[in-house]
């Protein structure tokens, strides 16, 4: 709970004293925002770290079962 009050609190403070560079105002920018390209990499290996550790803990439990 803590975490969360101090992540809003810190968001807010960060937010009111933002200013923001003059450069961008001045000219003739685009409005399109891209947040970068899409890869499949990090679902794969999320992907293949979730399938070890699931196998490794079905290997873990079966022997401390027995």
């Amino acid at each position: 709970m803590f975490y969360a009050v101090l992540q809003i609190v810190s968001g807010l403070i960060l937010t009111a004293v933002y200013t923001p560079d003059p450069s961008i105002l001045e000219g003739n920018h685009s409005q399109e925002v891209v947040f970068g390209g899409t890869s499949a990499m990090p679902l794969l290996i999320i992907l293949i770290t979730a399938t070890a550790s699931y196998i490794l803990s079905q290997k873990i439990g079966k022997t401390t079962k027995n």
